[in-house]
């Protein structure tokens, strides 16, 4: 029997406010524990709630981004459960009365290409705590630095099939987050995490099965891997004629596997009702055309502007509009250049590979956009060959010195005189007889071997494109 996958996601994003949802405590990271914390996000006694006009502002634009229809009224509700990070003793939510709805993602992969996913909800709640286990000891202590940050749940449709369409939207997700400047996508600080509800059913049935849930994973890798592993283990678990058990199960990468972690009931018995503390909120037209006119340029519309304004490849323009970061440093690096696809290859190629290999961010890159765009120039211009670039390149990242000045303390500049050069290829010919009759014989790769001789001559730094020309002319 042939199974298809069932997947759907409630990513969890934290809003890039200062202060928290409901009080004006810090949300900055890393401080002390329990450090940006008050009575209002402790749960003390007789404490109100105030709501933050920017975590609203902001989720406002985050529906717009993702094609929602925003609710002119919405609702916060209190959920209703214990854990020992969670003080009041509920969680204030938004259940009923989300602040969006029906909105929509197109993504694509290379397996099933082009496709829209919907997206059910957006609403807005508060983060819970942080228990921190001492290995030392049996306890654990609570961390309320992170109660009360303003969160958006933003959860998918039913409609992912393949663990790549997850990874797929995922990063798009992720991408036009940070686009929209609302969320700034750390997944290791927990700023953006993800659940998956995952079943499997027969092909052509159109029950779903019965699902698990998988809590917060916080890699797009880890996110693709686990359910990958799901799917082969609930395929197993029916093959084997057993049936699914409706759990919560968490992934564990050192193992390559997902573990359980608790059973789960139907629903949950949150006991949702209307905060007393809180009004209903009201969004307004006005309000949302003020944030509308705020949207800067999202990752599909610019993706567009690079195939058009610099005849690059879709497959290109989707690389380099994958990060707002990336985009901004391939523009930054560009705007100077006539040649838009070679900066789009050194961008691609040469800066990203260096990121890779140092295991660094755009942020943190010892080059920045004008330096990388000042030695491209001189690679456009001429002045520098390729091999020459590449020694720039990697002094640019030890010293951080200027490529024109590395250029010239290493004596790099480009060989360019023709008469100079012709004068070489002539001497290499008649340096290297039996190789020059052999290319006259037939042997066209020795074409090559005199490249390579006349590079050694100038020590790299002749003009390529020159050097063919008279070799062709001489040979």
């Amino acid at each position: 029997m042939q199974f298809e996958p069932v997947i759907g996601l409630e990513v969890h994003a934290q809003l890039k406010t200062k202060t928290k949802i409901f009080c004006s405590c810090s949300t900055e990271f890393g401080k002390s524990p329990n450090a940006n914390t008050c009575p209002v996000c402790t749960g003390m006694p007789g404490m109100l709630p105030v709501l933050n006009e920017q975590a609203v502002s902001f989720a406002i634009k985050a529906a717009l981004a993702t094609h929602c229809r925003i609710n002119t009224e919405s609702r916060f509700d209190r959920k209703n459960y214990f854990y020992p990070d969670l003080p009041k003793g509920y969680q204030i939510s938004q259940y009923a009365f989300p602040i969006a709805e029906h909105g929509f993602l197109d993504i694509h992969t290379p397996n099933t290409g082009a496709k829209k996913i919907g997206i059910t909800r957006i609403h807005m709640e508060e983060d819970a705590g942080k228990l921190i286990h001492d290995p030392a000891r049996s306890v654990s202590m609570v961390d309320l630095n992170r109660t009360g940050v303003p969160l958006i749940e933003i959860v998918s449709e039913p409609d992912i099939r393949t663990a790549q369409e997850a990874g797929a939207y995922l990063r798009k997700l992720h991408a036009i987050l940070k686009y929209i400047d609302v969320c700034d996508g750390n997944m290791e600080e927990g700023s953006f995490r993800c659940d998956a509800n995952i079943s499997i059913r027969p092909v052509g049935q159109k029950e779903f099965g019965i699902r698990t849930e998988l809590k917060n994973l916080n890699s797009f890798k880890h996110v693709e891997k686990a359910i990958l592993y799901e799917i082969q283990r609930q395929t197993y678990v029916i093959e084997e004629g057993n049936t699914i058990v409706q759990e919560t199960r968490l992934w564990d990468p050192s193992r390559n596997k997902t573990v359980s972690m608790r059973g789960k009931e139907d629903a949950h018995d949150y006991r949702y009702f209307p905060d007393p503390d809180l009004v209903p909120l009201i969004v307004d037209d006005a309000w949302i055309q003020s944030i509308k006119a705020t949207l800067p340029e999202l990752p599909e519309a610019r993706q567009a502007r690079f195939v058009k304004e610099y005849d690059l490849t879709p497959t290109d323009a989707a690389t380099l509009t994958s990060s707002i970061e990336l985009a901004d440093f391939f523009e930054q690096t560009a705007s100077p250049l006539g040649d838009k696809k070679q900066a789009a290859n050194w961008v691609m190629t040469t800066f990203l590979g260096m990121l890779n290999a140092q295991g660094i961010t755009i942020d943190q890159s010892p080059i920045r956009a004008s330096a990388f765009s000042k030695l491209l120039k001189l690679l456009e211009d001429h002045k520098i060959n390729a091999n020459a670039a590449k020694i720039v390149f990697d002094e640019m990242l030890s010293s951080a010195k200027d490529p024109e000045t590395i250029v010239k303390e290493k004596q790099l500049e480009q060989v360019s005189d023709s008469f100079e050069l012709e004068e070489m290829v002539k001497e290499t010919i008649k340096e290297n007889p039996q190789e020059a009759q052999a290319y006259k014989d037939g042997k066209t790769k020795l074409f090559s071997f005199f490249m390579g001789q006349i590079m050694k001559k100038t020590r790299g730094k002749a003009d390529p494109k020159i050097v063919t020309q008279l070799l062709n002319k001489n040979l």
